[in-house]
């Protein structure tokens, strides 16, 4: 997955709300702790740790949408740091069932923001394709959905979300 892209589309979405929203500030760790959020809305989607409910999951689409709601942050935490030239999905696998590798996720955002190396992002975004491999997520359609959900928010701009 070529990630120059999503990284232009992410930039041109996190100008247009820095401008509409008149936002001058460095809102970092802002975003950091909305990826945090991200990643929990995922993991109430998926059900994955509820061991006291016999409801299934989320239906797939509802799923995939909350994972790329995540991809957003990944994306413009990148971006605040320089790491916009990353070219591909870093190659990992974080073992453990899926409710370990949300877990493991946290902290590797968390590293993430308080040390945010290129080694920290590269592993953050390991960490991501780890949870799409577990959800059976293809590149393909995590693109196609990301496309889709960055559209949504310049409308919801529009609308005063």
């Amino acid at each position: 997955m070529n990630f120059s892209t999503l990284f232009t589309m992410q930039r041109e979405l996190d100008t247009f709300i820095q401008t509409n929203q008149d936002v001058k500030r460095d809102v970092f760790k802002e975003k950091g702790l909305a990826l945090v959020v991200e990643l929990a809305e995922l993991a109430n989607e998926t059900r994955c740790f509820k061991f006291w409910s016999t409801k299934g999951p989320s239906e797939r689409a509802v799923i995939l949408e909350e994972y790329v709601d995540s991809i957003h942050f990944i994306l413009s935490l990148g971006i605040e740091k320089g790491f916009d030239t990353l070219d591909e999905w870093p190659v990992g696998e974080v073992n453990g069932e899926l409710t370990e590798v949300f877990i493991h996720t946290i902290s590797s955002i968390q590293s993430f923001i308080n040390e945010p190396t290129l080694g920290n992002y590269e592993n953050l975004w390991i960490h991501y394709g780890s949870i799409a491999s577990k959800l059976g997520f293809s590149y393909a359609e995590i693109i196609n959905a990301y496309i889709e959900k960055n559209e949504e928010n310049y409308k919801r701009q529009h609308t005063g979300y």
